[in-house]
Order: structure tokens, then C-alpha cells, then sequence
């Protein structure tokens, strides 16, 4: 640690990651909401304001792992800050393809859909305040770490009670296209829980 300290003395940070990625999380949560009004429309458009806020989580991201490759000394392990991003931006991919592959198989947002990119939501909106604590208050931070993954259990719970009803109620094709929305709204799930994974092993490391 003491080592790390001299370097940072010696290099000093050349770019603020702190609110790089608080820039990311914040867009995120721009991008899901967006993709919430487009389910909330319910006719199936163009989702032409998602792709625009997922076109700016991306662009902030490649800004950031150019900054990357640049700095001589980060703030915490540069590997962690790539893939810390990299989840984060999986939550937003998830939600546009879940997006673009309703409207190409004329699946309308049901009530699974919808309680599963709400709660998708507020796991989202909580990340994004976490990330804004790790600079100014890491062990706050770290306790919202275990009440946070409730979220990812609660919408991989949701996935497993809609699929049961949808093998027992609707018809080979119904089943196929709504098992393969719902199951990219799950996966966004997934990149949630791994993004809280990355964001406890940063905070076990701060002295």
C-alpha cells in the first residue's frame, strides 16, 4: 500500500475514473428509464431514444478505456475499472436487444416484462448511487452492496415463475419468443449481480 502511495505521489492521476464511472452509472439509468418509456408505449416503434442513450453509455465507456490505456496509476486496479464498466454497460446492451427483438417478433410488453424492467429499474438507480459513494464514502457504499442483489434475485425469480406458466399455458412459438425476451431481461439481471461483485472486491481494496 505504501508502495502504491509513492507512485501516486511520484504519477500523479491524470484523469478522475471516480467520475468516469459515476458518469456511466448515471447514464445508465437514463438508458433504462428509456427503455421503460418505450415499453410503456407499448406499440412497438422504432426505439430510436434507447439506441440514442445506449449509443452515449458506450461512447463514455470507450473514452474510459482509452484513458486507461493512457494513465500510469488509477485510483484502483485498472482491471477492475474495465470490467466494473464493461458489466455496467451489459445491463444497457441487454435492454436494447431485449427492445429490438420485441419489435422483430411482435411481442408486446406484458406484465412480466414490464415488473422485470421495473425492478431492473430500481437495481439500477441504486448502483448508481453506490458508484457515486465509492470516492466519498466506500464503506456506505459497501453496505448497500448486500441489499442491492435482492434485485437481481427478485427478477431471476420473476423469470422462473413466468416460464412455468408460459410452458404450461401457451403454444410452442408464444413459448420461444417470450422465453428469449425474457431471458435477456435476466441476463441484464446477471450483469447487475456481477457489476456488485466487481464494485465489493474495488471496495475491500481501499485502505
Amino acid at each position: 500500500m505504501e508502495r502504491r502511495r509513492m507512485l501516486d505521489r511520484l504519477f500523479p492521476a491524470r484523469y478522475d475514473f471516480h467520475a468516469m464511472l459515476r458518469e456511466q452509472a448515471d447514464q445508465t439509468v437514463r438508458g433504462v428509464s428509456s427503455f421503460l418509456a418505450w415499453l410503456e408505449q407499448g406499440d412497438l416503434s422504432e426505439p430510436t431514444e434507447l439506441m440514442r442513450e445506449e449509443q452515449n453509455a458506450d461512447d463514455i465507456r470507450h473514452i474510459m478505456e482509452d484513458r486507461l490505456m493512457e494513465s500510469f496509476t488509477t485510483p484502483f486496479d485498472r482491471q477492475d475499472i474495465y470490467q466494473l464498466s464493461r458489466q455496467v454497460d451489459y445491463i444497457l446492451n441487454y435492454c436494447l436487444s431485449t427492445a429490438v427483438e420485441m419489435k422483430a417478433f411482435e411481442v408486446y410488453p406484458d406484465d412480466v416484462i414490464m415488473l422485470m424492467a421495473n425492478t431492473l429499474m430500481e437495481g439500477v438507480k441504486e448502483l448508481a448511487r453506490a458508484v457515486r459513494l465509492i470516492e466519498s464514502d466506500h464503506l456506505q457504499a459497501e453496505s448497500m452492496i448486500a441489499d442491492m442483489r435482492r434485485w437481481e434475485r427478485e427478477i431471476e425469480s420473476i423469470y422462473v415463475h413466468a416460464m412455468a406458466e408460459t410452458f404450461r399455458h401457451k403454444d410452442p412459438v408464444t413459448i420461444l419468443k417470450d422465453r428469449e425476451i425474457y431471458h435477456h431481461l435476466r441476463d441484464a439481471g446477471k450483469a447487475l449481480s456481477v457489476t456488485l461483485d466487481i464494485m465489493h472486491r474495488i471496495i475491500v481494496g481501499i485502505p
